[in-house]
This record gives structure tokens, C-alpha cells and sequence, in this order.
């Protein structure tokens, strides 16, 4: 387990390329959306586990073009 957020986004960046601060895992504790989370008291923890399960969440499939994306103006 990762006892502070600077591991959390440490481990993010270092593992997956994923550049997330700090405060932007505080922010989506609050806000939700953000990788599952423990807590101790007053401590946060993230497990290398649930850091990786919500990178793999947010990615899209494997594309070879754009054109590929579903079409964001639709309604």
C-alpha cells in the first residue's frame, strides 16, 4: 500500500505513464472518479492494485485511427 498520494502519483507516472498530481487524487476523492482508495484515521492509502485496475478502466480499446472513436456529437 501506498500511505501517501505523492506514492500513489509516483507509482501512476513511473508504471503507466499517467501524470497525475496529488492534489488531483485528492480532487477526485472528493469529486469521485479517481482510483479506489483506504482509509486509516485520517491517513489515505492506495493499493498498487487499485491504481492499476483504474488506469486499465480509463484507457480506451486498442485504436489504429481517431476515425475509430465514436462520434462525440451525437446526442
Amino acid at each position: 500500500m501506498y500511505p501517501k498520494p505523492t506514492a500513489a502519483s509516483k507509482h501512476l507516472k513511473d508504471k503507466h505513464g499517467v501524470d497525475r498530481a496529488p492534489v488531483t487524487l485528492r480532487n477526485l476523492r472528493l469529486k469521485g472518479g479517481g482510483p479506489e482508495f483506504h482509509k486509516f484515521g485520517g491517513e489515505v492509502f492506495y493499493t498498487p492494485e487499485g491504481l492499476d485496475r483504474w488506469v486499465e478502466q480509463k484507457l480506451s480499446r486498442p485504436l489504429r485511427s481517431t476515425s475509430e472513436l465514436a462520434d462525440r456529437t451525437a446526442a
